[in-house]
């Protein structure tokens, strides 16, 4: 934990000043694109994909949908709790910003792509990153709805640490303790979390007043098999076996 604290292993150092040397040889509007991805865009797009991904479920079955609507409100519940259990453990870590110990990094601001001076504004600790632990938070609550949307927000996630880093604000492993931290809170508390919020869901979804937000009103449910009419043979199949029998 104390070389954790006063910086971080070397190799962790070496990957920190070798993918913010990046920012050195973009052009400036490289520069700016990243850090608003990093800062804006990939979280607005998590939370877009969760909304598209609520938007297909809800065309499911019932017994599918109310599953997986249950993972998705649990995403960005399960994002908040793991928010909130890194307040305490960034202050009993106390690692310092990365520009904060060591020089020669290109401190980016994201709403400008500029440099920022000698002392940058950011004062708050460095362990674990709060944008890697909400990214992959919301990416595996993803990922338990739907396999495929999941996919997609654990790319998004990974795009997100790597900005951090690039920027100069988080070490590499401030941002794999985040995606650490974030996977940990959704899969250790999804059980308890599934058990229940989903009756919530099922009982939402038979509300005529807001079942919209469970099931699409368009939503055409599976026609009922008839087995004993499925089973029977056309009329002129049943002659022509006879007579193969014969």
């Amino acid at each position: 934990m104390a070389e954790l604290a006063t910086g971080g292993p070397n190799a962790d150092v070496s990957l920190l000043y070798g993918i913010n040397s990046l920012a050195r040889q973009a052009p400036g509007w490289c520069d700016r694109a990243v850090g608003l991805t990093g800062e804006y865009v990939v979280p607005l797009a998590l939370v877009l994909l969760v909304l598209w991904c609520w938007h297909t479920v809800r065309r499911r079955y019932e017994p599918t949908a109310a599953e997986s609507l249950a993972a998705l409100v649990w995403a960005p519940l399960a994002s908040a709790l793991a928010l909130a259990v890194n307040v305490p453990l960034r202050e009993f870590v106390g690692r310092p910003r990365p520009f904060r110990q060591h020089e020669g990094l290109q401190v980016l601001d994201s709403g400008s792509g500029g440099v920022l001076g000698a002392g940058p504004a950011r004062t708050d600790f460095s362990f674990v990153s709060d944008h890697a632990t909400l990214a992959m938070a919301l990416a595996a609550g993803l990922f338990v709805a739907h396999r495929r949307f999941g996919l997609a927000g654990i790319g998004l996630a990974l795009v997100e640490g790597f900005c951090r880093v690039y920027t100069g604000v988080h070490y590499p492993t401030d941002v794999i303790g985040g995606f650490a931290l974030g996977t940990a809170v959704v899969l250790v508390l999804a059980p308890l979390a599934m058990a229940l919020l989903t009756p919530v869901v099922r009982a939402v979804g038979g509300s005529a007043r807001v079942g919209w937000l469970v099931r699409a009103k368009d939503r055409v449910l599976p026609l009922p098999v008839d087995l004993t009419q499925a089973q029977t043979p056309p009329a002129g199949s049943r002659t022509h076996d006879s007579d193969l029998a014969a």
